[in-house]
């Protein structure tokens, strides 16, 4: 191409960008119907029409406000805040008539699920559907869609509007990640040219870290609609069990190449407790969606990607409810309009595409409106029918804190749950009828149970779009049983831990025992005040009680408090976080004594972290998220940028969480390695052990598996290596108890969530590798025959000296998605008892 046609390219495509962002509001609405003039418009309010400019979350919420303020058709609420104080908003959007009666609706739609409506009942009951935008804060057409989406519902008037608010109640989340879309907002609004340069190299498109996909805490909101850590999950799902929807559409982007996809997702992708009709109906809606988009001459494709195998994310949530969950990914602009493979994509068309696709899911609801109703009825009535007999178990009899964790997620999904009636040992595991739990399989929601505790290794497809696995049991690390009977205590209207007793006062000092859940919170509160605390690498024991590896110990005397001052404060500890504190009256204990050698002095840890370009952003934002949000310890993030300028001397701990060999420069590696040579802890994860034994930090030998691709044709070839991947499976660990980096177990054996191919051989010396994999590892989850074999007996951490300090590495993430509860206390190990290693 010369200069003059390159020159002659580059003008034309300004003119086209200049052109689309002169986009008005009636190229995006029906014309069929006519709009009340006293419903203001997205720019009456908002100062620009929806396309010309991102919407931030506050422009947003005042819109929604004033459409609420001024329509009889909408009402609105916040159900809550954000980490960043965001409310959560919805609009609840119907005719005047149905909202005059709508606590009735709702009491009757529920009924379906209860059975208390008859069949025939169905058809003259409206349908509710759940219209939801933006989960991935930078996919923002969803949620500047929703404006558009609001105002229609809102000013049009005709019969068929009518009919459709007369039949349907609109349940409107115009942005399931508020803080996610103003940080996006705020990035594409600041880089974008007045007039609009389409240039894929442009800075507007080229976000920064993190970037706007996730929440505060850098987290993927659509992974978490059945873990329930985040506060924004946690208040769209209630919505979703107040209403029970019928239909729930999540509207997303994807690469801006593509086009506009619909689910179904791949048909051998679905997961098996996902009824058939369900897909039936996916596809006859998707049929009205096709409709849609060839009016307005958008390409589109169904049924070739994306899956519906998870249930934690929001297109398949909703399928092992009863409900029907539809996942929308368009072709992303990244900005206000750049060049793709299928010409200029401008952010207007985004919208159009995620509008018109929302007005046929609500054509759709309407015209098969019995026969989703249907589903939801069929559903709840079938779970009834094949119900088996009997219950599931779980407990933790020495943690009550981790078994109750599990019981509050199960509570927010109205699991139904009853307290044990007395003591009971199943499997070979003591129950406590204070710690434990009992879910009884003949309940409503026993298929969503049934999906969150099951074990599956067998799969129709090697390829999945999410984990494959995710039981809830190993997740939490509880003792499970199935049991065909029990005798059941009272059924539990909330879990909420009782109170635990004073704590009696010590002369001498007080034990803590370090597999309460809480207890690495409590120790660094106690460390924060000052005191000085030990920790035991032996089991000893008391007159009445046992104490096992890593029971911390706090002397009273010789510390800067009166041991007044350090009852009250323990006492206050012990009652906040449900951890039992013991007295100790005397040092002449079985076992070592309290002045015993292998008692260690503890060192109070300050913590640094990691995070810029170069670092996996979700792995970072679990670890912030846990010691910050969950913890209350404070991490100092230290960005890759600053890194060169930023002093280490005050750290005592340093965590990389999974980064890129380009994270540090040369120098930089250099600065690190000397802050560990000076007695640092370096805490690393999966990819970045890579570059550490690069740099001769760390030394591990790896096994790789040698399958060579026979038969497989071009076409095939992604499946061939994504069938090698372990996406996400659970696995069956030894562990050694009287290592540092496992106290507070009690059993011999956990449960480990990986989802990487890097599988380390096992040192020479046992004592060296303190988790090993079993030789029957697999729990729960795909992973390809080769593999099996060779993760046998593999190391999922490893730890070294280096100089006067520490390297430890973790192939796979501790911590993941907030909700591997089982696990966090390996990386807490990793912090307080890194000396002791």
């Amino acid at each position: 191409m010369t200069m003059k046609q390159i020159l002659f390219f580059t003008t034309f495509l300004f003119a086209l960008c200049a052109q689309a962002q002169g986009v008005k509001l009636k190229d995006y609405l029906p014309q069929d119907v006519t709009y009340n003039q006293n419903i203001p418009t997205p720019s009456d309010i908002i100062g620009f029409v929806p396309g010309d400019w991102h919407v931030s979350h506050d422009k947003l919420v005042q819109y929604m406000r004033a459409i609420a303020e001024s329509s009889d058709r909408v009402r609105i609420k916040n159900r809550g805040f954000t980490y960043e104080k965001r409310p959560l908003i919805l609009l609840t959007i119907t005719s005047p008539k149905n909202h005059k009666n709508l606590a009735e609706i709702q009491e009757n739609h529920l009924k379906i699920i209860s059975g208390e409506v008859s069949e025939s009942q169905l058809e003259s009951m409206p349908i509710v559907v759940n219209q939801g935008f933006s989960v991935h804060g930078n996919e923002p057409s969803g949620a500047n869609a929703s404006l558009v989406l609001a105002y229609y519902l809102a000013a049009a008037e005709g019969p068929s509007i009518d009919q459709m608010l007369e039949n349907t109640v609109i349940l409107l989340d115009p942005s399931f990640n508020p803080d996610g879309l103003q940080r996006f907002a705020y990035w594409t609004n600041t880089n974008r040219s007045t007039n609009l340069n389409p240039d894929p190299q442009d800075r507007e498109f080229s976000e920064i870290w993190p970037e706007g996909r996730t929440n505060h805490y850098w987290f993927d909101l659509n992974r978490d609609w059945l873990p329930l850590q985040l506060l924004e999950s946690q208040a769209r799902v209630k919505t979703f069990y107040d209403w029970r929807p019928n239909v729930l559409t999540d509207h997303h982007e994807m690469g801006s190449n593509s086009s506009f996809f619909f689910q179904p997702g791949i048909p051998e992708r679905t997961n098996p407790l996902t009824p058939q009709l369900n897909q039936d109906l996916t596809e006859q809606i998707g049929n009205y969606h096709a409709e849609a988009l060839d009016s307005i001459g958008s390409l589109y494709y169904s049924k070739e990607s994306f899956d519906d195998f998870y249930y934690g994310k929001g297109s398949t949530f909703p399928d092992i409810n009863g409900s029907i969950g539809i996942l929308f990914e368009q072709a992303s602009s990244r900005g206000s309009g750049q060049m793709t493979d299928n010409g200029l994509l401008t952010f207007p068309f985004t919208i159009k595409n995620q509008f018109t696709t929302a007005l046929s899911t609500l054509k759709a609801s309407l015209e098969l409106k019995t026969d989703i109703l249907k589903l939801q009825y069929s559903f709840y009535r079938n779970a009834e029918k094949n119900a088996e007999k009997g219950a599931y178990v779980f407990g933790r009899k020495n943690d009550p804190v981790l078994a109750n964790e599990l019981a509050k997620v199960l509570e927010q999904h109205q699991v139904e749950l009853y307290k044990l009636e007395k003591n009971e040992r199943f499997n070979g595991k003591d129950f406590d009828q204070n710690s434990s739990y009992i879910i009884p399989k003949n309940q409503l929601q026993h298929r969503l149970v049934e999906a969150m505790f099951e074990e599956r290794t067998s799969f129709n497809d090697s390829i999945f779009y999410d984990v494959s696995a995710w039981s809830f049991r190993h997740a939490f690390d509880v003792d499970f049983a199935e049991v065909k009977s029990i005798d059941m205590g009272e059924k539990l209207a909330s879990v909420e831990l009782d109170i635990p007793n004073d704590l009696q006062k010590s002369e001498y000092a007080y034990a803590l025992r370090w597999n309460d859940f809480n207890a690495p919170k409590v120790l660094y509160k106690i460390m924060d005040e000052g005191m000085r605390v030990k920790v035991a690498q032996k089991p000893f024991q008391s007159k009445t009680e046992a104490f096992d590896y890593g029971t911390i110990v706090i002397p009273v005397q010789n510390q800067q408090k009166t041991s007044k001052e350090i009852y009250a404060l323990l006492d206050e500890l012990q009652k906040e976080n449900h951890v039992k504190l013991s007295p100790l009256k005397t040092g002449l204990t079985q076992g070592i004594n309290l002045g015993s050698p292998n008692m260690s002095h503890l060192e109070m840890p300050k913590i640094a972290m990691l995070v810029g370009e170069g670092v996996r952003s979700y792995d970072a934002g679990e670890i912030w998220h846990m010691l910050d949000f969950r913890f209350e310890i404070p991490v100092t993030k230290l960005d890759t940028e600053n890194f060169n300028r930023t002093s280490l001397e005050s750290y005592t701990h340093l965590v990389i969480p999974s980064s890129s060999s380009n994270a540090l420069s040369a120098s930089e590696k250099e600065k690190l390695k000397d802050w560990v040579r000076k007695g640092g802890n370096l805490i690393a994860y999966k990819g970045t052990m890579n570059w550490l034994k690069a740099e001769e930090m760390i030394d591990f030998k790896t096994k790789k598996d040698s399958v060579v691709a026979k038969d497989i044709s071009f076409i095939e070839r992604s499946e061939f290596y994504g069938a090698k991947q372990i996406g996400g499976a659970i696995f069956k660990a030894k562990i050694d108890r009287s290592h540092p980096i496992v106290y507070g177990y009690d059993g011999d054996e956990i449960a480990l969530f990986r989802n990487s191919n890097l599988m380390l051989e096992a040192d020479t010396l046992s004592f060296n590798n303190p988790i090993q994999y079993t030789n029957s590892p697999l729990l729960s989850g795909y992973i390809n025959a080769e593999n099996l074999e060779l993760i046998k007996g593999t190391v999922p951490f490893k730890q070294n000296g280096y100089g006067r300090g520490n390297v430890m590495i973790f192939t796979d993430n501790t911590n993941f998605r907030a909700f591997w509860l089982g696990t966090f206390k390996l990386f807490l190990n990793s912090i307080f008892f890194s000396d002791q290693m």
